[in-house]
């Protein structure tokens, strides 16, 4: 549990790397974006799971949460 908890605080504040929408917090990145990563394949590592998770979040209308642990931490 406390494992999800961190890799959410720190999903929550991390920001595109690269790229035209680099420094944009990735749950922030426009849905067509993040569609078209999920689509040619996300990045390996610790950042491909985070689009992933931003794209399952996105798809249910979730993102508020990630937004809403970013203002409290």
């Amino acid at each position: 549990m406390e494992q999800n908890q961190q890799f959410l605080i720190e999903l929550a504040k991390m920001k595109m790397p690269f790229g035209k929408y680099k420094g944009t917090f990735l749950i922030d990145l426009p849905e067509h974006y993040v569609v078209w990563y999920h689509n040619k394949g996300f990045p390996k590592g610790k950042l491909g799971q985070q689009l992933g998770l931003v794209y399952e979040l996105k798809l249910n209308g979730l993102e508020d949460i990630v937004r809403e642990i970013r203002r409290k931490f």
